[in-house]
């Protein structure tokens, strides 16, 4: 039974989820960064998205050569670090994580402005956003301190079913640290702190934190918003994430298996994220906005432990980084899922030799 809602309090509720904006477009992700015991960090993703996006597992070693797939004024670099990736569409990194433990997460944000061209910089198309945090940083601080500078143009083409490729990037790393990058009216936006732990789509990031704010003071255990929409569900997935245990929980560590708070820790971010998910097939004529969950990621960034969860499958399954030659010289590889196939288990001796997806080609003209 609910608890008792004064009549005030009911018509501060009902005017809040009028105000709340509406102007997610047909991504919907939800990401959440748990730290717990024993220095344990955990970086929870959903990737929802309106169709299938083909996506597969990568396996990229470091000393690859990279460029800004935006023409003859890319920017060019050489990994320093290998990387576990998820791709969209075969045309981009969508999720990941690096050698380092640095996780970068791309989500949807209808408002993002990319802004003219600095034509003395070089050119990054969206695509490989995510890949260059993980290529060439460490950690947040010096991803922060980086690209701070804007040492690229950012372009964004329309993706494949023809959406605009308007994302904001979330990075996070062992120690906990947190980074929300966004571009407002053409201006680079940085969130940084152990504090943003929350990130969904629109609005922007700000005015999430503001709306979260409010439905603190009301109390989840009183009343959390019920839709798919973003800001709704940052406030769902805020709670759960304050709610859910930091150490071994008595209840229930006796069926873990090894009764080990870190297989605890990766069930409980696991089953946050398939909480703020929207069931697969779910459409809403008129609302784009609500799009379903394809596949989910935890992130355990202290072990290097990459899980992935698929609606589409029975199991789930993941994939031990140290089992991987990342080094210098190894073999780009692949795991393919996009023809349904199912994997349970530790999957690393499933990753087939294949050439790299070449990201999303951009130019100036119409993308930004």
């Amino acid at each position: 039974m609910m608890p008792h809602v004064s009549k005030l309090t009911a018509l501060l509720l009902s005017t809040a989820l009028i105000a709340v904006p509406v102007a997610d477009t047909a991504i919907a992700c939800t990401r959440t960064l748990f730290v717990g015991a024993d220095n344990l960090v955990l970086t929870g993703r959903n990737m929802d998205w309106e169709e299938d996006m083909s996506s597969n597992l990568w396996a990229f070693p470091a000393g690859m050569k990279r460029d800004g797939a935006a023409g003859a004024k890319s920017i060019h670099w050489t990994s320093k670090y290998g990387s576990i990736t998820t791709s969209s569409y075969e045309i981009g990194t969508g999720d990941g994580m690096n050698e380092k433990g640095l996780v970068a997460n791309l989500l949807y944000l209808a408002e993002s402005d990319y802004g003219k061209p600095d034509q003395s910089k070089p050119f990054l198309s969206i695509a490989a956003w995510g890949q260059y945090a993980l290529d060439n940083y460490a950690n947040v601080n010096e991803a922060v301190e980086a690209l701070a500078k804007e040492p690229f143009n950012i372009l964004a083409p329309s993706m494949p079913n023809g959406a605009q490729a308007v994302l904001h990037l979330a990075l996070s790393d062992s120690s906990g640290d947190s980074a929300i990058f966004e571009y407002v009216k053409g201006k680079l936006v940085i969130h940084h702190g152990k504090e943003f732990t929350v990130m969904t789509n629109s609005p922007v990031y700000d005015q999430q934190l503001a709306l979260n704010a409010y439905w603190k003071d009301i109390g989840g255990e009183v009343f959390l918003p019920g839709t798919s929409r973003a800001a709704d569900r940052f406030v769902r997935a805020s709670y759960f994430l304050g709610a859910i245990p930091k150490q071994a929980d008595p209840h229930f560590i006796k069926s873990v298996p090894d009764r080990s708070f870190t297989y605890q820790a990766v069930a409980e971010v696991m089953s946050l994220q398939r909480a703020v998910s929207v069931p697969l097939g779910t459409t809403t004529p008129g609302h784009p906005n609500i799009a379903s969950t394809l596949w989910r990621t935890v992130s355990d960034q202290k072990n290097l432990i990459y899980y992935f969860d698929s609606a589409t499958r029975p199991n789930t399954f993941w994939v031990e980084m140290a089992k991987l030659d990342l080094k210098q010289g190894a073999p780009v590889k692949k795991l393919t899922l996009a023809n349904g196939e199912v994997f349970s288990g530790e999957v690393s001796a499933d990753f087939k030799p294949a050439e790299p997806f070449k990201f999303l080609p951009a130019s100036e003209k119409g993308s930004y």
